[in-house]
């Protein structure tokens, strides 16, 4: 009997997602924010609570994380990341310090306390390479100039995740000064072990994982990436940045193949993330939390459209490249919600997950709108703010006949 109550419930959750991204595909929308809606009607205090199947959505969720950051690994070569943190390493600077402040500085005002700074501070500064990606490819816009720029960004992002996550880890789990610090150690070890041996041998790896049968090509690659998760969280480092390694370690035809195979099952584990997390918020939590979400959504929408006009205007790209750069860069989603869930999980600060959720559904709606539409509002705004220049008088037949010494 309890068996057929999960099948029932996990299969009118998988049901319905898939009916709400459809709606979502067909306005062009990102469906994180349905999905989110979705967990708080299925959540304490919606409209219908789950009973059996939570547990099962909870393991479901681990591995959409352990996913979203496998699939962002593929996307990138260590030759690339290295090569972009060289060169645009200052953006990364500019951008942690715009958006990740507002954050911390917020938490602080409310009294939430340090740790929870530090985490607040990581959902304001992450921007969504998902919905991102997604709205460049909507727009027309992935062989612009600017684009590189963002998507430069984006990965020292990803980069600074690898660093940022052990240090979240370990804040939230509450443990000292000097068993901290050996997490970092060995989270910043793994990370360089990886790079090195992926710039190194980078083919070697990807030929031992090689197969012309996708089926084993799948299971190899998503066996190797639990396998590398567990022991990463065992390590108390962090399964995501377990998963962002072997992503990163493999490269060419592996990466393109299991690029491919592993993006339906990234995208259902994905969508369930979402809703576990909407699960464990009570809508009731929301409204008190509103207004600031609201204003720090505000604040961190102008300071992204700032890194982007920054970063854009150092790589020599043009005022209106500058500003669509901006714009591009507004919408947070899975991230954002990867960072608030490790907090919510450890029971940092009750009001943090309803704020995280309210954040996010905000600019993954708004993020869309910015990407469209601040260059045209700022060129706009400029030529009304441009002086009006006097029109010049009609020439007349006495003003053309010569001047008489």
């Amino acid at each position: 009997m309890h068996s057929a109550v999960l099948l029932i419930e996990f299969g009118s959750i998988i049901l319905g997602l898939g009916l709400l991204g459809r709606f979502a595909g067909r306005f062009q929308l990102s469906p994180i924010p349905l999905y989110l809606l979705a967990g708080l009607a299925f959540g304490k205090g919606g409209l219908l609570p789950l009973g059996a199947s939570e547990e099962f959505v909870a393991t479901g969720a681990e591995i959409g994380v352990i996913l979203l950051l496998l699939m962002l690994g593929l996307e990138y070569t260590a030759t690339d990341l290295v090569s972009n943190l060289k060169t645009h390493y200052p953006s990364g600077l500019v951008d942690c310090a715009l958006n990740a402040l507002p954050g911390a500085a917020v938490a602080l005002l409310l009294g939430w306390g340090p740790v929870a700074a530090v985490v607040l501070a990581g959902v304001t500064w992450i921007s969504s390479s998902g919905v991102i990606a997604k709205v460049l490819g909507d727009l027309g816009r992935v062989g612009n100039r600017e684009t590189p720029v963002i998507l430069s960004v984006l990965v020292l992002e990803d980069l600074a995740m690898a660093v940022y996550l052990p240090i979240v880890t370990a804040l939230v789990a509450g443990v000292g000064l000097m068993a901290g610090s050996v997490t970092l150690a060995i989270a910043l070890g793994a990370a360089g072990l990886v790079l090195f041996l992926a710039v190194r041998y980078g083919r070697l790896i990807s030929r031992f994982v090689s197969s012309d049968d996708p089926e084993k090509l799948l299971l190899v690659v998503l066996g190797l990436t639990i396998l590398v998760a567990g022991v990463a969280q065992q390590l108390q480092v962090s399964a995501a940045v377990g998963a962002f390694l072997v992503g990163i370690a493999l490269s060419g035809e592996v990466a393109e193949g299991a690029h491919t195979l592993l993006s339906p099952l990234r995208d259902l584990f994905a969508a369930v993330f979402f809703v576990f997390f909407g699960l464990h918020t009570d809508p009731s939590s929301i409204p008190p939390v509103l207004l600031p979400a609201l204003g720090l959504a505000v604040v961190t929408a102008l300071t992204k459209i700032a890194t982007g006009y920054w970063a854009a205007r150092r790589a020599g790209i043009s005022v209106k490249g500058r500003w669509r750069a901006g714009g591009a860069l507004v919408a947070r989603g899975e991230f954002s919600i990867v960072i608030a869930g490790l907090a919510v999980a450890a029971g940092v600060e009750p009001s943090l997950g309803p704020l995280a959720t309210a954040y996010v559904l905000i600019l993954v709606v708004l993020g869309p709108l910015t990407a469209r539409y601040t260059e045209p509002v700022a060129t706009w705004w400029a030529r009304r703010r441009e002086p009006s220049r006097p029109e010049p008088a009609p020439r007349t037949a006495e003003s053309e006949a010569p001047v008489a010494d």
